[in-house]
């Protein structure tokens, strides 16, 4: 029988990992599986070794202060990997962990073919980790078509599968009529992934919502939330006194939302992407500690945070960044927006101009699963 161990390091790569497996796992039922992975690969039946969330950190300073417990699960997911002898390590995203993980298991054992998904965005920071990537990966799977000179240089086996976010798939349509009423509109929030990150964000958008209420009281907030950091939203907005928000979870509730709403506040990543397939006007919040601040200021070669503003190099998406990821800014970004329509369309159509040239003609997933399954046979 064959074997696929499937590495991840936070919810977004557990999701993409587990769109790609379940498309392998249709067409090739003859194969074991083990992960460090989260709720969405349990979905699909792979189990863990571990709960994803006791590796899921952000930026530099929390990495710092939780370097001996990071190093203990690298080492312990290397002999996990080790002992369990699969003939391909499939690491999705997370480089700081999935690679770190996948550069001990090849130099131990060659044998196991080591297959990365989501290659790390060396065109922003760390080029140098390209030429690092060449030792122990034997085959990295793009996102961006624009990413493959980097790795054509150094002769790195690759290939651009797309971004499933960007994938017009049909999906079941799912009953939101609880979160629609004839005078409310829906405004969707995305609050990131990561517990650290809605821990700082969550303050700052209860605060925006209610200046919005103060103003207008004809929306409706949807939370779009990781199943791993629903609880935490609930718990924090459930004694706020607001009765039109509401946190979501379900992966077609979500889809159904966002393509019913009217402006989505986004923390920075790549859910911006699905927005604009949903043809959303949006903006971009994100704010760090002051040290991971300055530090990232040093690293970064790029002067936006959001992919679609790095690929054209200008604004088209506000983007509010730390001082002005504040309630305030947030009310007013939204407010001149909502106000004045053809901003948005203007942010729409160039949106759909960049998103055409960063689609895959196929399926992210199917050509994942396809890499995969060859890799299995060949």
């Amino acid at each position: 029988m064959k074997k696929i161990f499937v590495l991840t390091g936070e919810p977004s790569g557990d999701k993409l990992a587990s769109t790609a497996i379940s498309k392998l796992q249709k067409d090739y039922t003859d194969i074991k599986y083990l992960s460090v992975g989260g709720s969405n690969l349990r979905k699909i039946g792979i189990e863990s070794i571990f709960d994803l969330k006791e590796i899921t950190y952000l930026g530099f300073t929390s990495v710092l202060l939780n370097i001996f417990k990071i190093n203990k699960r690298i080492n312990q997911t290397v002999e996990e990997i080790l002992k369990f002898n699969p003939d391909i390590l499939f690491s999705v995203d997370s480089p700081d962990f999935t690679l770190r993980v996948a550069e001990k298991v090849k130099k131990i054992n060659p044998q196991i073919k080591t297959i990365h998904y989501v290659a790390p965005q060396v065109w922003i920071w760390r080029k140098g980790r390209v030429k690092k990537i060449k030792k122990f990966i034997d085959h990295i799977l793009l996102l961006f078509d624009f990413e493959k000179k980097f790795f054509d240089e150094e002769n790195i086996n690759n290939t651009f599968v797309g971004h499933p976010l960007i994938e017009n798939n049909k999906n079941n349509k799912t009953d939101i009529n609880n979160f629609i009423s004839n005078n409310k509109k829906i405004i969707s929030i995305f609050p990131g992934s990561r517990k650290s990150e809605t821990n700082v964000l969550l303050p700052i958008l209860i605060d925006f919502i209610n200046m919005m209420n103060k103003r207008n009281s004809n929306y409706n907030f949807i939370f779009h939330a990781t199943e791993e950091n629903k609880n935490n939203i609930v718990e924090y907005i459930k004694d706020k006194g607001l009765n039109n928000i509401d946190v979501i979870s379900d992966e077609n509730m979500k889809k159904e939302i966002l393509s019913n709403s009217i402006f989505a506040v986004c923390k920075s990543g790549t859910i911006s992407l699905q927005v604009c397939n949903a043809n959303v006007p949006s903006i971009i919040i994100y704010k760090l500690n002051f040290i991971n601040f300055m530090i990232f200021k040093l690293l970064v070669n790029v002067k936006f945070a959001n992919i679609i503003n790095i690929i054209n190099n200008k604004e088209v998406i506000p983007e509010l960044l730390q001082s002005e990821c504040n309630a305030k800014e947030i009310y007013n970004s939204v407010l001149y927006m909502l106000k004045n329509p053809e901003i948005g369309k203007k942010q729409l159509e160039q949106c759909n101009q960049t998103l055409k040239g960063i689609r895959s003609n196929s399926s992210s997933s199917n050509e994942v699963a396809t890499i995969l399954r060859n890799s299995l046979v060949g």
